[in-house]
C-alpha cells in the first residue's frame, strides 16, 4: 500500500502539461462524472478538490454554490485553475500531508489523484481528518491492470517498464482497513487511431512519471512500426484501458 514518490518529479511532469491538459483529460471527466453520481444530495458548503489539477470539477462544484478550496501538487496546475476562476481559494500542497485544519470540510473531492500518493493509507486518513462529522470523502483512483495495453506491447521491444503499475483492488481494500467506505470497480477503455495517439494521451496530461525511474528510451520509427504490430486493437482503433476505483466515506 506504500510505494516511494517523487514528488518533485510528478509536479513538473503535470506542470508541463498544464496548458494543454484538458484538451487531453476524457479518462479524468469520465471518471469524474461517474464520481460524482455516487455523492450525496446536500454535501455541504465547504469542499475541498484534492488534486485539482486545472479545476475541471473545482468549477463544477462553485457554479452549484460551494465554497472550493483547490489543491495541487503543481503550481503550473493551480495557475491554470486560477485562470479559469475555478474556485474561491488555491494551495500549494500534497495529499499525503493536507495544510488544512481538521473538520474544516464538508466534503472531500479527489479525482483521480491518489494513485500519485505515497501510502493510500495515509491519504484516506488526510481527508477523512479534514472531513467535518456527517460529512463525505469522495475519491476515484487507479487499479491494477490499468494500462495493460501498453505493457504487452512493449514487452515484445525490451524488458524495461514504459508505465506504471497501480495497487490491486484487494490492496485499495486493504487501505481502507476500517474506514467507513463503499467501493465501487470500472473499467474504461478509450480508443486511438494508432498506438503513438494513445501514448500522446499520458504525455498530454502529464501521467508520464515512472515510479521505477524515467523512460530514455528512444522511439525510432522501426521501433514504433513494432508496437503497431502488438498493440491490441479492436475495430473502433489502439485501446487504453483503465480499471478504476471509486470510494465513499462517511467519517
Amino acid at each position: 500500500m506504500t510505494q516511494p514518490v517523487n514528488k518533485l518529479a510528478v509536479a513538473q511532469a503535470f506542470g508541463r502539461a498544464a496548458s494543454h491538459y484538458d484538451r487531453h483529460a476524457a479518462l479524468q471527466r469520465l471518471s469524474g462524472e461517474a464520481l460524482l453520481a455516487l455523492a450525496p444530495v446536500n454535501p455541504g458548503l465547504q469542499l475541498l478538490d484534492a488534486g485539482c489539477g486545472t479545476g475541471w470539477f473545482s468549477r463544477y462544484w462553485r457554479q452549484r454554490g460551494h465554497q472550493v478550496t483547490a489543491l495541487d501538487l503543481s503550481a503550473a496546475m493551480l495557475q491554470q485553475a486560477r485562470q479559469q476562476q475555478a474556485a474561491d481559494r488555491y494551495i500549494s500542497g500534497d495529499i499525503d500531508a493536507l495544510p488544512i485544519a481538521s473538520g474544516s470540510m464538508d466534503l472531500v473531492w479527489s479525482n483521480l489523484a491518489v494513485q500519485w500518493s505515497d501510502d493510500l493509507r495515509a491519504a484516506l486518513h488526510q481527508f477523512v481528518r479534514v472531513t467535518r462529522p456527517g460529512g463525505c470523502v469522495l475519491f476515484s483512483t487507479l487499479t491494477a491492470g490499468s494500462l495493460q495495453e501498453i505493457h504487452d506491447a512493449w514487452q515484445y521491444l525490451d524488458a524495461r517498464p514504459h508505465a506504471n503499475r497501480f495497487l490491486s483492488a484487494a490492496q485499495i481494500r486493504a487501505a481502507c482497513g476500517d474506514l467507513n467506505v463503499r467501493l465501487q470497480q470500472q473499467s474504461l477503455t478509450l480508443h486511438f487511431p494508432d498506438a503513438l495517439s494513445a501514448m500522446r494521451s499520458l504525455k498530454g496530461i502529464g501521467a508520464t512519471h515512472l515510479h521505477q525511474g524515467r523512460d530514455d528510451t528512444m522511439l525510432t520509427r522501426q521501433r514504433l512500426a513494432q508496437l503497431e504490430q502488438h498493440w491490441t486493437r479492436d475495430v473502433e482503433g489502439c485501446r487504453l484501458t483503465y480499471q478504476l476505483m471509486y470510494g465513499v466515506i462517511t467519517p
